[in-house]
């Protein structure tokens, strides 16, 4: 017999087309686009060092987007995070003023107590299998906030040192600190989602859960890490708010969860679990802020830039689900 001369090969051949046809360029021409229209609208969007000033007021919600593209990619969802800002924000400025910790020894506080929420999320759930994500962060939610509030009433906490403040504020540059941490954040994140064997379990879990078990994933173990450190960005977020604001009350952080999924979702995520790209979110926190910044300099209220991001997201998630390949075929043959 002769010798066959076929080969089998695993890599598949790159494709300009597939390339170019991935949800992150989409994004990143819409992200050129919300700067070319908020240019066009308003004469002082094209500043450097508005822009980066501006990063500041969005980025908070962010540190809650980078641990949700882990929730999401699971196949789950946390609700709590909001209500775990305020906790931990709370705590941070009862342990000071009240209390008398050094301020150094509240912040500090201030993580565990947003790592301890984030635990308990993740116990609860790899401990009670049955029960839903959405259903327990609901409750927990309403907990945290609970517990916040009796805390503190409708009083609110402050009169931190001026040091704390510079959190917030502060910069190297132009370059808020905000930024700094954030994208550094973001990289390790996106590090140990796409190259590391966590990740890659992460996305196995999220793609099949009871295959993932049979296979030797720790699953239960991987989502109570990933909760916990939700738990603990959530904290983060709750250090950089209260600096901005110079006091903190039960209220605050209101909706945040929202705005963290609505950034997820937007960079491409699927809420079914096992897909998703973290620089897709990435771009999308961008897009969002920018955004907001750019309408915020016309002055368009609130609510219509509540109804622009709500379309914006709707047809986030109905574009992917088109066949545009398909309907060109069958218009092409007549079909339709």
């Amino acid at each position: 017999m002769g010798k066959s001369n076929r080969v089998i090969s695993g890599e598949q051949k790159f494709s300009f087309k597939k390339f170019f046809l991935q949800w992150e360029w989409f994004l990143v021409v819409l992200f050129i686009g919300i700067n070319i229209m908020n240019a066009s609208l308003s004469p002082y969007y094209m500043n450097g060092d508005g822009l980066l000033n501006a990063t500041s007021s969005f980025l908070e919600k962010a540190f809650l987007a980078l641990p949700m593209v882990f929730i999401l990619v699971l196949g789950e969802i946390d609700i709590s995070v909001g209500a775990t800002v305020a906790l931990s924000s709370v705590v941070m400025g009862v342990t000071y003023n009240s209390l008398g910790v050094p301020m150094h020894l509240a912040v500090i506080i201030c993580l565990l107590t947003g790592t301890l929420c984030g635990f308990i999320n993740g116990f609860i759930l790899t401990r009670f299998k049955e029960l839903a994500p959405m259903i327990v962060t609901l409750g927990t939610q309403i907990l945290y906030r609970g517990i916040a509030t009796m805390i503190l009433k409708d009083q609110a906490a402050g009169n931190f040192p001026g040091w704390f403040s510079e959190i917030y504020w502060g910069s190297i540059g132009s370059i808020p600190y905000m930024l700094i941490v954030f994208v550094i954040l973001a990289v390790v994140f996106g590090v140990v989602l796409h190259k590391t064997t966590f990740g890659r379990r992460v996305f196995a879990i999220g793609s099949n859960r009871v295959a993932s078990r049979y296979t030797g994933i720790q699953v239960d173990k991987t989502r109570l890490i990933i909760y916990t450190v939700t738990g603990t960005m959530a904290a983060v977020t709750a250090i950089f708010l209260t600096s901005r604001m110079g006091s903190t009350r039960p209220n605050i952080a209101m909706a945040y969860e929202l705005d963290a999924i609505a950034m997820v979702v937007l960079g491409g995520v699927s809420t079914s679990g096992g897909k998703g790209r973290f620089i897709g979110a990435v771009i999308s926190i961008f897009i969002i802020g920018f955004l907001r910044y750019g309408l915020g300099l016309i002055n368009v209220s609130s609510q219509v830039m509540l109804i622009i991001i709500g379309t914006l997201l709707v047809g986030a998630v109905m574009i992917p689900k088109l066949n545009l390949g398909r309907f060109i075929q069958k218009k092409k043959t007549g079909e339709v």
